[in-house]
């Protein structure tokens, strides 16, 4: 039996410019995958975002990044063999008829697994460049994986000079809309901030026309960026010496349902300057995480381990945290209390002010079965 004649071909889940994705079944053990035809061109051969993805996803093996399982070579198709995921976040959001917003308990859920692919291609030295609704793909057991890693790079020390025609621009950082060349993991994190801030308000929190639409966009939410406030920001290529000027917006104002913790993440991730940006290593150890890392860990919530570098200590003061009951994890963590942080204030990053007011602490429900997942077949598209 050759390779192609393994699986069957079942109906059809997605179509773009270069590929046609297909729900499959392997013949042998009857186990279903996503396979992602793309046609071959008689003079050019395989497209380079093919070449890329297949060559980075070969090595990139992690419960947060989708599986690639087998590649097939025939003269007319390049089919790449995938674990089968049931829909994208995107649908999964659009699916759930809450205008796209995903409860917080489940929105704090997939962003941990969000950051632990994103730290685990990070620490591989591999930036994803494409983070976006739709290239998050999601199980029926809540299992979140970073998909489509065409646009992906391979980077190292120095910094590479990469291409600035990267990322959805909605996602796409403000150094690289300025026409950066020069950028790191932190585009990544940039993404995953508005991954974030979309999951709580069921809202791209930048939907941009136009390139220097999306930079207002930013700015008048957190501001118009100065040297002061970003050094040598003035440099880049794309900057203009007579934008608007904005004082920006508290977070609260574009994310009403988010707690301070939450907001503080956020505001961490969301900074202009590339290099404060805060990495995925540390995000995963912010304390808007602690109910997940005191089960992992076995630690006091309050421990120095999940206060993220930086982090003024006052916005959690083992006072503040002992009215909180242990949250133990079983898949993950069930339902929290609420607890009354009001009068809790803090300034971020790009000078935003955090308050708490009195805002629950949500849990996490099991993950035997989430509701709204199962049936669309994930996004293995460009």
């Amino acid at each position: 039996m050759s390779s192609m004649e393994r699986y069957i071909r079942l109906e059809k889940l997605g179509e773009g410019t270069y590929a046609t994705v297909y729900k499959g079944k392997n013949r042998n053990d009857g186990s279903i995958v996503a396979l992602k035809e793309i046609h071959l061109d008689n003079e050019e051969g395989a497209p380079s975002t093919a070449i890329r993805e297949i060559s980075l996803m070969k090595e990139l093996r992690h419960p947060n990044i989708v599986r690639l399982h087998d590649v097939i070579h025939t003269e007319k198709t390049l089919t790449l063999v995938f674990e089968y995921m049931d829909q994208d976040l995107k649908k999964y959001m659009d699916s759930l008829g809450t205008g796209g917003m995903i409860q917080p308990h489940m929105a704090k859920w997939f962003m941990y697994q969000l950051l632990k692919g994103i730290a685990f291609c990070h620490d591989n030295r591999v930036l994803h460049r494409d983070l976006k609704p739709q290239n998050l793909l999601i199980n029926s057991k809540g299992e979140l994986k970073l998909g489509d890693f065409g646009l992906a790079r391979a980077f190292g020390i120095p910094v590479n000079t990469f291409s600035n025609e990267v990322v959805t621009l909605w996602y796409r950082a403000p150094d690289v809309l300025l026409g950066s060349r020069n950028y790191s993991t932190s585009i990544d994190i940039w993404s995953a901030g508005c991954i974030m801030a979309e999951m709580y308000s069921g809202k791209p929190l930048f939907p941009g026309k136009t390139n220097e639409d999306q930079l207002y966009k930013i700015f008048k939410l957190l501001g118009t960026p100065t040297d002061e406030i970003w050094p040598r920001v003035s440099e880049l290529p794309e900057y203009k010496p007579n934008w608007p000027i904005y004082q920006g917006q508290v977070l609260s104002s574009k994310i009403p349902n988010m707690d301070w913790m939450g907001y503080d993440l956020l505001s961490k991730m969301l900074v202009y300057e590339p290099t404060r940006r805060i990495s995925a290593k540390d995000a995963l150890n912010h304390v808007y995480f602690h109910d997940f890392l005191q089960a992992q860990y076995g630690q006091p919530v309050a421990s120095p381990q999940f206060l993220a570098a930086g982090m003024p200590t006052p916005m959690m003061t083992p006072a503040m945290m002992q009215g909180m009951p242990a949250m133990p994890v079983q898949g993950m963590p069930p339902v929290g209390v609420p607890v009354n942080l009001a009068g809790v204030q803090a300034v971020g990053p790009n000078g935003a002010v955090l308050t708490a007011n009195n805002m629950g602490m949500p849990g996490m429900g099991g993950v035997g079965g989430v509701n709204g997942l199962g049936g669309m077949g994930g996004n293995y598209l460009s």
